[in-house]
């Protein structure tokens, strides 16, 4: 079942000290053998990126190489793509935070993920980050 993939399960993956590890790993070989798609962002990627190669998040952290090169992996196989922003991204962002007074901080990388979500139809997305079910017209599916 084809949705976006978030960073969360990216990181718990390569995480052995992560209780989600095990999970993650197994979630991530099934969507690489999947006849369906699953989708990255930009967004994601760079989140990725940040995030496993700082040392106040990980003990070990990944080199920017390491980093880098796991995603080239992971988004080499079919059944996963990545997403950019369309052309109707920044009019999508205004009519959200004319529409939302909750939005702030952290909170917009979920609503940079869901308005690229609208972008491109997608409903689906598959993560342990509780913030996405404050958008009611998604699907939030965490795959532990």
């Amino acid at each position: 079942m084809s949705g976006i993939i978030d960073t969360n399960l990216l990181l718990y993956s390569i995480n052995k000290d992560a209780p989600q590890y095990s999970a993650a790993r197994l979630f991530l070989e099934k969507v690489a053998l999947s006849s369906d798609c699953y989708y990255l962002t930009e967004g994601i990627l760079y989140e990725f990126l940040r995030v496993s190669t700082h040392h106040r998040v990980f003990s070990t952290p990944l080199s920017p190489k390491q980093g880098w090169q796991y995603l080239k992996e992971l988004t080499a196989f079919p059944s996963i793509n990545i997403l950019g922003i369309t052309t109707v991204h920044w009019e999508k962002l205004e009519a959200e935070l004319s529409q939302r007074e909750d939005i702030r901080g952290n909170l917009f990388f979920d609503t940079r993920t869901v308005i690229q979500m609208r972008e491109h139809g997608l409903k689906r997305i598959y993560t342990a980050d509780h913030d996405f079910k404050r958008f009611s017209e998604i699907e939030v599916v965490n795959p532990f």
